[in-house]
């Protein structure tokens, strides 16, 4: 009876491996996000109309935007041609098993299902973009009114940024391609569909990052994070090294100290630089969705660039220097933030929230060198005296001229008393 018992133990465990998922693949690129980062501010992660690929398909709450994401399809299909629809069908199941691959995730939707939901929301994707782009561009006039109401076309824009929410950008972009060559219409001077993606997303383009066939981009959130990189020629300059920020005096602290902190014209947000006792930071404006944006974009980094977590090392630099309202004023007052919230104590929550629960390991060298010279400045006491001084003594003209009268008093009585003590 017990060998009996020991075939079916065996036989149980065989059928357990043989079930195991395959090996994680560097395919992978599209992620739910992290319960411990989740748990921070689901909102941020979760798509508020329109939902995008298998993660949060079949959510209740989005499903009112299902049947705008048909119509955007047929009106596309039906621009194009009477055999596109099964063309792209035939596309996306040879493409299914890759599609697969780029979810970190087990997708619980048969292979028609998958393809039907990959058909839809690739088909509403290109027909906003296509309309966006004419709407924007030359002025054409569309008679769908609905979705293109500034509200709506915010909350989809936002929405389509989110990490889970995410296709595969060579889904997209084959899709875009075929339906090139099956309309002489699209085919009329239409840009590439990167193009049609980065003109979509202009708004967080502050570097006007051009097109670049040679550009790998995974899905839309990759694209937003390379928007806020440094050109590729300066990425090496920022080098990741071990260790970490131990410490940086917050702003305050370091005005006190006599730093000066000046915007600067850069467009990268990376652009962090100190000298002559200035420290230079490129503006940044703190709008509504300030937040989502830089928590996908950090999402990202911690599940697929853990080496290369470029803007997770800039957010923990503006964690130490931003640590209440006071802080935010200071920066506001010189230009270095530009605060759309209204109020100083959100924008503080707001970056001390953003570093909770953020893993790192290895940070940007450039910060880590910043970090030591500003510390260094910061605690030597001749810094610390000539600011006392100014800050009592010279802040205005008034009380410099009472300070330079009082220096002058003191010197004349001293040389009164030293006369003194000499005709003694």
């Amino acid at each position: 009876m017990e060998g009996h018992d020991d075939e079916d133990l065996e036989l149980c465990v065989k059928e357990m491996l043989g079930q195991a998922e395959p090996p994680l693949t560097h395919e992978y690129c599209i992620y739910k996000v992290p319960s411990y980062l989740r748990k921070l501010n689901k909102d941020a992660y979760t798509p508020m109309v329109v939902s995008i690929g298998p993660f949060h398909h079949g959510n209740k709450t989005l499903q009112n935007m299902e049947r705008h994401k048909i119509r955007f399809l047929k009106r596309f299909l039906e621009r194009i041609s009477p055999t596109i629809c099964s063309e792209w069908i035939e596309s996306i199941k040879e493409l299914e098993p890759r599609i697969r691959l780029c979810y970190a995730e087990t997708i619980e939707l048969s292979r028609n299902e998958l393809v039907k939901v990959i058909m839809v929301d690739a088909g509403f994707i290109l027909e906003l973009f296509f309309i966006y782009f004419y709407k924007q561009h030359i002025g054409w006039k569309d008679e769908d009114n609905i979705l293109l109401k500034p509200w709506l076309t915010t909350a989809i824009r936002s929405d389509l940024l989110l990490l889970e929410n995410q296709l595969p950008f060579f889904v997209l972009d084959t899709l875009f391609n075929q339906a090139l060559i099956a309309s002489q219409f699209m085919s009329n001077g239409l840009p590439s569909f990167l193009e049609l993606t980065i003109y979509y997303f202009a708004h967080y383009n502050q570097q006007d990052i051009a097109p670049n066939p040679d550009m790998n981009i995974r899905h839309f959130t990759d694209l937003l994070r390379i928007f806020h990189l440094p050109p590729l020629e300066r990425v090496l300059q920022y080098k990741k090294g071990e260790g970490a920020m131990t410490h940086l005096p917050k702003a305050t602290e370091l005005e006190k100290v006599g730093v000066k902190f000046k915007a600067v014209e850069s467009k990268c947000l990376l652009d962090l630089q100190f000298s002559g006792r200035v420290l230079k930071v490129p503006c940044l404006k703190v709008e509504d969705w300030t937040e989502t944006l830089f928590r996908n974009i950090m999402a990202l980094e911690q599940c697929h660039y853990p080496n290369e977590s470029y803007i997770c090392d800039y957010i923990a630099l503006l964690d130490f220097i931003i640590s209440d309202a006071e802080d935010v004023d200071v920066l506001v007052k010189n230009g270095v933030i530009v605060n759309w919230l209204g109020d100083s104590n959100k924008v503080a929550n707001l970056f001390n929230n953003l570093w909770k629960n953020i893993t790192q390991t290895t940070f940007n060298s450039n910060y880590l060198e910043l970090c030591k010279v500003l510390d260094k400045y910061y605690k030597n006491p001749c810094h610390n005296l000539k600011a006392t001084l100014k800050r009592d003594y010279l802040n205005t003209p008034w009380q410099a001229a009472a300070s330079f009268a009082g220096i002058i008093l003191l010197l004349l009585t001293l040389i009164q008393t030293v006369c003194s003590i000499l005709q003694v």
